[in-house]
C-alpha cells in the first residue's frame, strides 16, 4: 500500500462553537487539560465570558468528549477505507501494511493546521485521565484501530505476553513521536529542520514503529516470561 497523503477537513472557525474548539484544542495540546481553565478557552476563542462555552457544550468536560470525537471520527474513517483496500486484496499480508494504516492517517491529520493540536491533546489525555479518553471513543470512534490491533495479534509471531506489551509500547512511542513531529510544524522557522524535513522521515518514523513490534525479543527477555506464556 502506498503511502498518500490526505488532508483531513473540519468546517473553518466561523462560528462560537468552532472558535470555542479550536482554541481549546491548542491550549490542551500545549499545556494539557487540567492546566487549562474555561476562562482561558474562552479568551482565546475571542469570547468575553465563559456564558459562551457553557452555552455551547454545557461544561469543560463536554467541550473535551467533543474534541475526542471530532478527531477520532475522522482518523476512523480514514482507517477503515485504508483497510477495506487491502481487504479487496485479501487482508494485510504484512506487518508493515498494518502500520501504515495505523500511523499514517494521524500523520495525515497532522499535516492540517486546522486540526493542528489533536495530536498532543489526545496523546496527553492518554497519559493523564485513559478513562476519559476511552468514555469518549465509547468503543464507537476506534473501530479502525481495534481492527488493526486484531489483525497485528494473529500476525506477530511472538509470545501473547510480549505482543500485548508491545502494543501498549507501539500506541506509547507513536503518540510520543508524532507528538513532536506535531510541535514542530506548529513552531515557526526559517531553515528547514534536519530531524523533521528530510525526504525520508516519513519512512522511517514507520521503520522505527514497525521494528518496534518485531524486533525478535532477547534471551534475557524470553527467559522472563512464564513457563505458560513463552508460547
Amino acid at each position: 500500500m502506498s503511502i498518500k497523503m490526505r488532508v483531513a477537513t473540519r468546517p473553518p472557525p466561523e462560528d462560537t462553537k468552532s472558535q470555542i474548539k479550536a482554541a481549546a484544542q491548542m491550549l490542551f495540546a500545549r499545556h494539557g487539560v487540567d492546566a487549562v481553565t474555561v476562562q482561558q478557552i474562552v479568551t482565546a476563542a475571542g469570547q468575553r465570558n465563559n456564558a459562551a462555552l457553557h452555552y455551547h457544550f454545557g461544561s469543560k468536560e463536554e467541550l473535551i468528549r467533543q474534541l475526542v470525537v471530532d478527531g477520532a471520527a475522522v482518523l476512523d474513517e480514514r482507517r477503515q477505507g485504508m483497510l477495506r483496500e487491502l481487504d479487496g486484496r485479501g487482508g494485510p499480508a504484512t506487518i508493515r501494511e498494518v502500520v501504515l494504516v495505523l500511523v499514517m492517517p494521524v500523520i495525515e491529520l497532522g499535516e492540517d493546521e486546522r486540526w493542528r493540536g489533536y495530536i498532543r491533546f489526545t496523546s496527553s489525555l492518554q497519559a493523564s485521565d485513559r478513562r476519559t479518553l476511552r468514555a469518549a471513543l465509547n468503543n464507537r470512534w476506534n473501530a479502525g484501530y481495534v481492527a488493526c490491533f486484531a489483525h497485528l495479534k494473529r500476525m506477530l509471531p511472538l509470545p501473547a505476553a510480549l505482543v500485548e506489551q508491545r502494543l501498549s509500547m507501539f500506541s506509547i512511542y507513536a503518540n510520543a513521536i508524532l507528538s513532536a513531529r506535531e510541535a514542530a510544524l506548529e513552531t515557526p522557522r526559517t531553515r528547514s529542520n534536519r530531524l523533521w524535513d528530510q525526504r525520508f522521515t516519513t519512512e522511517n518514523i514507520l521503520d522505527t514503529l514497525e521494528a518496534t513490534l518485531t524486533c525478535p525479543p532477547s534471551a534475557r527477555t524470553l527467559d522472563g516470561l512464564p513457563a505458560d506464556g513463552r508460547r
